[in-house]
Order: C-alpha cells, then structure tokens, then sequence
C-alpha cells in the first residue's frame, strides 16, 4: 500500500510507534485489566513474562510501560523495509523462539512470504456502494450476501431492532454464514463461485426462502458435516478525501501468548481460523468445511471486514470496520444499514444494540438489553433461539 499510495517517507511512518515502544507510555486500567486476566497462562512463557510481568507480577497503575526489545525491531524494520523482519536478525530470533518452543516455523518460510494484492469486493447496495474486503477474509462476501438478501426487504418499515426487522437479518446472518463456511478459503487453493454468491439473483432466491412468521432450521441450509475477540480497527480520511479501513488481528486474547525473545512482538495464533476439522468449531464456533483446511502455503480465512461506503453521488459516507471474531461481519452490515436504511448518523449506528447469527450455532446472540422483553418474546414465538 506504501509502495502504491504513500506519500512519507517509510521511515517516518514507524517514528509514532517507535518511539511509544522505547519511551512507554502510562498504564492505565484498560492495560491493566487485559494483563490481569491474562497472567496465568501469560507467565508460562518467559519471554513473555519479562515484558508484561517485570517481576513476575503485573505492573501498577500509573507506571510506564516500555518494551526496548520492539523498539529496536521497529528501527530495523524503519532502516530496512519488510527484509529486515523476514530475513534478518528478527527472522533470526523468530525461529529461535520456534525451536525452543517446539514451534514449526522455520527461515525458508519466513523468507518465501509475501503479501498479495488483492481487488477490493464491490457491490451495490440501495444505490450506495460499498468497498469492502475480498477472500481470503470471508468478511466482504458474507456480508455483501447479507446486504443482498436484506434489499429483497423494506428495512426501514420494519422499525429498528423490532421482532420484523431482527428476524429478517437473522435469517439473512444464517444463510450467508451456511454458504461463508462452505464455499470460502484462500483464492489460490479454492475455486469460490464469487458471481453466485454476490449475485441478486441468488440473493433474491435466497430471500424467497424467508418465512416471516417462522425461524428457519439452519440443518436445512448445512453443507458441512456436524460433528473472545481481540482484532483492531481503524479509519481514516485525510484532508484531500482519501480513505483508509484497516483491521489487522493476532486473534485472540495476546495471539498465541509468546512474545519473541529479542524482538518484543507477541507470535499469533492465526491457525485457529483454519478447519481444523470439518464439523468441528474453532474458538468462535465457527463450524467450517473442506475449503478452508490446513496446507502448506495457505492462507487461512478470517471474518475481517474494513468496508468504505459511497453514496448515490460518489461522495464518502462511511469508513468502518470491528473487533469480534465472527461477529465482526455483522457488526459491520449493521452499521452500514442503520446508516443506509434508517439515516442515524455514524456515531449513532456504532453505538446502537446489536445482534447476531452465525448459522451453527443455531441461536441469536443479542447485547445485554439490547432487545425489548416483547421483541424477544415474538421472535421465540418464530422458533428462534
């Protein structure tokens, strides 16, 4: 992206992060409480334990946190571009950190990644566009089919959040995830039918699908044999109009919990996103089938979904994206349709109720009080759970 669109030098761009890692910063409760929660299973690690647990226990409230080691990696990778991490002295403590640990990872891998463009997914939705990411995230996918099989319907009719509108957007949420966990994995590896699964068509024969007064059975839609939420995100629009929707994720809570000795960063634990069996759900619950399976060179799906949205006369409206595992897709369709459906500004629609459905397992989760006591009385009269 630097290389097509940057206008910094490259090293300018790392300085922030640089100097937050030598210098530290203030510990306040937020970092306290994630180190808390986490001690036990983070003082296994003695690479790890030396960076978050100086001591063996976790810092005070008010202290600085400083991590010297991501420093100095940083101002390598500020010197040297990505070589310096996949082929230097980082590289070099990465696969130190594997072979004592027992981990796989070795130089030849590291030296023979690349990161690949991939064209954005675009469709039309109510006469806005939206920008949003394509496999190997399932993210853009899913949620452009949900955003389909909602068109078939007048949201806005509905009232937000009522027992119509909740059970129209589950049953869109149950069909897309059926066919998310079915058909996607990495592009290079899996023949994904992109035109079917984004086409209005299939969208609209889907929707026809849909009773209104009754919960579908997700069985009916299961091709697949039976058997926490630690991502961020950012947005950012500069002052000539550009817009940027980032999510970048270890996975869950402090990714697989090793910090590499030397080079300050925590390892993830990104193949928790592969089917490690098909029938069987991963941390999420997610329950996916063959076209995401583990092979050497694959990239594994995940459910990230940074989205632009421009409206009917080309102007940005909404730059957006979420934390959340598998509920990271429909967080993102419900922002985009308050804002599209029901004209709540973007403030509103980040901090309205949300609910979700993932196909298997086959229930609603909603917020804390996020629905009305009728609301959820009507919808169990449907069949939902």
């Amino acid at each position: 992206a630097w290389d097509r669109f940057g206008t910094l030098p490259w090293s300018d761009l790392l300085q922030p992060a640089i100097r937050m890692a030598r210098d530290g910063f203030v510990i306040g409760p937020r970092h306290l409480s994630s180190v808390g929660a986490g001690a036990e299973t983070l003082e296994r690690f003695p690479s790890t334990a030396a960076v978050f647990l100086p001591g063996g226990q976790a810092p005070e409230q008010g202290g600085v946190f400083r991590q010297p080691d991501l420093a100095r990696a940083l101002e390598s990778i500020a010197m040297d571009g990505a070589a310096a991490f996949y082929r230097g002295w980082i590289a070099d403590s990465t696969v130190a950190q594997m072979e004592r640990g027992g981990g796989i990872i070795t130089h030849e891998d590291l030296a023979a990644y690349e990161a690949v463009w991939r064209d954005p997914v675009t469709l039309g939705y109510r006469g806005y566009e939206v920008i949003t990411m394509p496999p190997p995230s399932s993210g853009g996918v899913t949620m452009g089919q949900i955003l389909n099989i909602a068109e078939s319907f007048d949201l806005a009719s509905f009232g937000w959040l009522s027992a119509d509108h909740v059970h129209v957007v589950v049953e869109a949420m149950r069909r897309a995830y059926a066919d998310r966990n079915f058909f996607l994995g990495d592009p290079d590896f899996v023949d994904i039918p992109m035109g079917r699964l984004l086409s209005q068509t299939y969208a609209d024969s889907l929707a026809g699908t849909i009773n209104m007064r009754l919960a579908s059975d997700s069985r009916a839609f299961n091709r697949v044999p039976e058997e926490s939420t630690q991502t961020t995100h950012y947005s950012i629009v500069d002052r000539d109009g550009n817009a940027v929707a980032v999510t970048t994720t270890i996975n869950s809570w402090f990714g697989s919990k090793v910090v590499v000795r030397g080079a300050g960063y925590l390892l993830n634990n990104e193949m928790d996103d592969f089917t490690s069996k098909p029938g069987v759900p991963n941390q999420f619950g997610l329950v996916q089938g063959e076209a995401n399976a583990i092979e050497p060179g694959k990239r594994m799906l995940s459910a990230m979904t940074p989205t632009i949205v421009t409206g009917p006369d080309g102007a940005l409206r909404l730059v957006v994206g979420s934390p959340g595992g598998a509920t990271i897709i429909t967080t993102v369709f419900q922002v985009v349709s308050i804002v599209v459906d029901y004209g709540l500004s973007r403030a509103d629609a980040v901090a309205a109720p949300r609910v979700h459905h993932q196909h298997l397992p086959d229930r609603i989760d909603v917020e804390p009080g996020g629905l009305p006591i009728d609301v959820v009385a009507a919808l169990r009269e449907r069949g939902h759970t």
